[in-house]
């Protein structure tokens, strides 16, 4: 289960999103997130260039130490790619779960621990 982000960084940053990324599941939980286990339960972030992926993997660092401090569990297990490797699609029936399902089940909680302003 993943979701493409198009933005325009004029209006929003890319560091803004990995903190909204961090903060809103938890990256520490591997192959699942709350009841929910599986491959398809991983938390990822795709970045579509090298610098994207150095920021990407820069603030795992950040929010790890973020947990840590927080007293809570610092091992993002977050899968973190760049241009290069291979992305696959979903078929088509799982496209647009929220629209086909309006109200649909969601389980993330995030970990209560906000992403450093700065940070990033």
């Amino acid at each position: 289960e993943c979701v493409q982000v198009l933005y325009d960084p004029a209006v929003v940053s890319f560091a803004d999103l990995l903190a909204m990324h961090w903060t809103c599941h938890d990256p520490t939980q591997g192959n699942r997130q709350g009841n929910d286990r599986g491959t398809q339960y991983r938390s990822g972030i795709y970045c579509d260039t090298e610098a994207q992926l150095a920021v990407a993997k820069d603030s795992a660092e950040a929010y790890s130490e973020a947990l840590k401090a927080a007293g809570k569990n610092g091992a993002i297990t977050s899968e973190i790619k760049g241009p290069g490797d291979t992305f696959y699609y979903a078929e088509d029936y799982h496209q647009q779960y929220l629209d086909k399902n309006p109200g649909g089940y969601c389980g993330l909680g995030g970990t209560g621990v906000s992403c450093p302003v700065g940070v990033l």
